[in-house]
């Protein structure tokens, strides 16, 4: 009997496969900016606030490999600010650059937030709530600049829009050759990738915008 219990749990512990939880500071030591002028960044070790005028993106300096999980809690305020727009509440994930592929952040200064010097990477993305709040997208960027969409991947509606004020919660999981990107437990897309990005930079990306972000964790699944 005790041989038969012995076998029993080292069965359990091989199949078994523990996620490893890892929540992140939301300090400037975690973080690289890339910003317009006339925006600013702030830090502190609970949340992070992004108030930007002409464009950002603010990157997780550490190179992330699937099959993870990445959780993130961000307000979009919209109290009477200079910028509070409640739009694009956007990110970019497994992100890479062809031009230089062993250092994804020697050209940090040339991208400086501009929108279009980020269409040459190799990356997934979903503007969340742009155009004013009027449409979500996904794309998968090909490294070409023409960054295709689908016409299933371009929606508009209720569920697919910014509620200002309120914690929203992004669940972004990596696995085998599917990504899945949900809002509040729903899922917004689901993208099966014959060459998926398997490793790669995480970016909160917005432009025109004031935004808080309040936690940030990933999970090696």
């Amino acid at each position: 009997m005790k041989s038969f219990k012995f076998i029993y749990l080292l069965i359990l512990f091989a199949c078994a496969s523990p996620s490893i939880e890892n929540s992140i500071a939301l300090t400037r030591e975690n973080w690289l900016v890339e910003q317009q002028e006339g925006g600013s960044v702030f830090f502190t070790e609970k949340q992070m606030e992004i108030i930007d005028a002409e464009g950002c993106t603010v990157w997780y300096k550490n190179n992330l490999q699937a099959p993870i999980q990445i959780d993130f809690v961000v307000e979009v305020i919209d109290k009477g600010g200079p910028y509070d727009r409640v739009s694009d509440l956007n990110c970019f994930w497994m992100a890479n650059d062809p031009s230089s592929p062993n250092d994804f952040f020697k050209n940090s200064l040339n991208r400086n937030g501009k929108f279009n010097n980020y269409h040459s990477l190799t990356q997934y993305y979903v503007g969340f709530g742009g155009h004013n709040n009027t449409k979500t997208r996904f794309r998968r960027y090909n490294g070409e600049q023409n960054r295709p969409l689908l016409p299933e991947h371009d929606l508009n509606g209720e569920l697919y829009q910014i509620t200002a004020n309120k914690n929203i919660h992004i669940t972004i999981s990596i696995h085998n050759n599917t990504t899945i990107y949900k809002k509040d437990g729903k899922i917004i897309f689901k993208y099966f990738d014959t060459d998926p990005y398997a490793s790669g930079y995480f970016g909160f990306r917005t432009v025109n915008n004031h935004m808080i972000i309040k936690s940030f964790k990933t999970t090696a699944l």
